[in-house]
């Protein structure tokens, strides 16, 4: 289980970078470069944390980005007013059922 804590914190850390990096496009700051860099080698270091705790990296690696993916269209919507209509959500959606379906797998099977 400490293994899926770390991927879920990884997970959560990932779509931080890519908000570090839209901050930069739009200011070119040195403080968001150094951020967007920073969170780069942390989100990815959680995924490695996780691997060492024994989760299998196809497993560890789908839940990884799934909820990255998930979050950076959170993220989106709230932070830049990007539009999320029916079709996003319900995609979205798929990507949640699929990534809980994958932990469920490993944990029966």
């Amino acid at each position: 289980m400490i293994g899926l804590a770390w991927v879920v914190v990884g997970g959560f850390l990932e779509p931080v970078w890519l908000i570090g990096l839209k901050k930069y496009s739009d200011t070119h700051s040195v403080f968001w470069l150094l951020f967007t860099i920073l969170f780069m080698y942390i989100s990815p270091m959680c995924i490695g944390f996780a691997m060492g705790e024994g989760m299998s990296v196809g497993i560890a690696y789908s839940i990884w980005t799934g909820l990255g993916a998930v979050c950076a269209v959170i993220a989106g919507f709230i932070l830049f007013k990007e539009r999320l209509d029916r079709i996003k959500l319900m995609l979205v959606m798929v990507i949640i059922i699929g990534v809980v379906g994958l932990e469920c797998s490993t944990v029966i099977g």
